[in-house]
């Protein structure tokens, strides 16, 4: 009985309050593009970690409307420009929730690409319908006006931010904290006690929904917790 007095006490009284931010980012493109496969991978193995996060990162949140279609810029970029969907499907396979260090992730591209040329020699200098520009942006963080010093107040912080605000947090922070985590779950597990909130966050896949309905699963969570 004492545990149960105690633990709601801890979840609804926070170590240090949350404070939403969400952030701008400044499109520019680098020195690297390809023309075809060969290319593409020489430029995988060159270009700046910040393009490995701009074409897998951000375009979940770039293209957060979209149900279908390939999860990251390179997939795409192998079915419609280079016509190989096999790659295409392996390359959108990467769940980049599974990295903690954009090292590791750029890592995993180039295997695939290797592994695919090795197999597929012919494929390695055929001229793409396209060139693919490697971009990467620079990152501005700017607070928004949501401060949760309680677990309600954090419901309604997450009611009210944009979705840019959700990607910020919950999907780029993975990086950030070199965890497999985010920023929600990271606050609900150290400074409320509420581990299984955090981990039911943790499960919630950013792949098959929009960051809309991503923002929704999680409002939903931390609701039932308040019960």
């Amino acid at each position: 009985m004492t545990t149960a007095a105690v633990t709601p006490t801890r979840a609804h009284t926070p170590v240090k309050p949350f404070y939403f931010n969400t952030s701008a980012h400044l499109l520019r493109i680098t020195r690297q593009k390809a023309t075809n496969l060969a290319e593409f991978l020489d430029c995988l193995r060159e270009c700046p970690e910040g393009s490995i996060f701009q074409h897998t990162f951000r375009t979940l949140q770039e293209h957060h409307f979209i149900r279908e279609g390939f999860s990251n810029d390179f997939a795409q970029w192998a079915l419609t420009a280079c016509n190989e969907p096999g790659l295409a499907e392996n390359l959108a396979s990467v769940d980049a929730r599974e990295f903690t260090s954009v090292s590791d992730l750029r890592d995993r591209f180039i295997q695939i690409v290797t592994d695919f040329l090795a197999r597929t020699p012919v494929a390695a200098n055929r001229p793409a319908r396209e060139t693919f520009y490697f971009c990467a942006s620079d990152i501005i963080v700017i607070p928004t006006k949501f401060v949760a010093r309680t677990l309600r107040e954090f419901a309604e912080g997450l009611r009210g931010v944009s979705v840019h605000s959700i990607q910020h947090h919950f999907i780029e922070a993975r990086l950030r904290l070199k965890l497999m985590s985010n920023d929600f779950s990271q606050w609900l597990h150290e400074d409320l006690g509420l581990t299984d909130a955090a981990r039911q966050l943790n499960r919630i896949d950013i792949y098959t929904v929009t960051l809309e309905d991503v923002k929704n699963q999680i409002t939903r969570i931390v609701e039932r917790a308040l019960i």
